[in-house]
């Protein structure tokens, strides 16, 4: 997605702030899918599209207490909410104080500005990266259904808190033994979101070709396991290096920030995954395979 998409999709909230709108309906204002949109605008705004439309109608709402004889019932209706008792909560949370305390003269305002986007290139240089095409590729996983929000906080383990359940249970061993010595490499799936859902899967697992061993497959496949197909695509792949799975944070950044402006490449919607190798080179986290295409 390019910056300018994103800049329009800010005036599209802008221009919108009064009607009942969200995230889904700001990337079709820009015919963008809306897994793509969400990940795209949490990474460079630092918030979801949501956050953002929530903090601006909260700061206009606080401004009209202030400045004009509004009644609190009358602006939580205007700015959305269901009720005036939902309206004060959030107004609380955001602002530290009461509707009825902002109507009063000098009450500090807490203040959420428009975004304006701008991203600054340094260094002359891009990431580094190589581009891989893939045909259909087949995994045998443990899933778990992750709420779709969890995309956008940078302080949410649940990933990684699933990938130490499955190893204190000894969940990922006996699939690597299905593999021959030398290709025990574990794969991080991650389906993408969709709008209509408020979860997505994410899968740990291994590699389902001519080197793994079928004949116990049925067995784990009763036992929890999953088959988990992608589609030919596009990759653009990167090594994460570091001591755990905040290089993969920063790369992501990264993806967003500086690679898909300056290559012209989007994230399509397809499973991105990553690499943990069996013998990876030293100081390798893992690699991050994004499926992407020409913006």
């Amino acid at each position: 997605m390019s910056i300018q998409l994103i800049q329009q999709a800010i005036c599209y909230m802008e221009e919108h702030i009064y009607d009942d709108i969200n995230y889904t309906d700001v990337a079709k204002s820009i015919h963008m899918s809306g897994y793509n949109f969400h990940r795209t605008f949490s990474f460079i705004a630092g918030m979801t599209a949501n956050e953002y439309i929530r903090n601006r109608r909260l700061t206009l709402a606080a401004q009209e207490l202030q400045t004009t004889d509004i009644s609190v019932i009358d602006v939580a209706y205007k700015y959305g909410y269901e009720s005036p008792e939902s309206f004060s909560k959030a107004f609380s949370r955001f602002h530290g104080s009461t509707p009825r305390q902002e109507k009063k003269t000098g009450t500090k305002l807490h203040l959420f500005n428009p975004l304006a986007i701008k991203i600054t290139l340094e260094g002359g240089s891009i990431m580094d990266y190589r581009m891989e095409h893939k045909e259909s590729q087949q995994f045998l996983a443990l899933v778990r259904a992750l709420p779709n929000e969890i995309t956008s906080d940078d302080n949410d383990h649940s990933i990684p808190d699933f990938w130490t359940e499955c190893y204190e249970k000894n969940l990922i061993e006996p699939m690597q033994a299905l593999r021959p010595e030398g290709k025990r490499d574990m794969y991080g799936l991650c389906s993408p979101l969709k709008d209509s859902e408020t979860h997505f899967d994410y899968g740990i697992g291994i590699m389902l070709d001519e080197d793994t061993d079928q004949k116990e497959l049925e067995r784990f496949i009763k036992n929890g396991c999953s088959i988990w197909k992608t589609e030919p695509a596009d990759y653009a792949v990167f090594k994460c290096f570091g001591s755990d799975s905040s290089c993969l944070g920063e790369t992501w950044n990264k993806f967003f920030n500086e690679f898909a402006p300056q290559t012209g490449y989007m994230q399509t919607d397809d499973t991105d995954f990553e690499i943990y190798f069996e013998n990876g080179e030293s100081g390798l986290f893992c690699e991050l395979w994004v499926p992407v295409k020409k913006n």
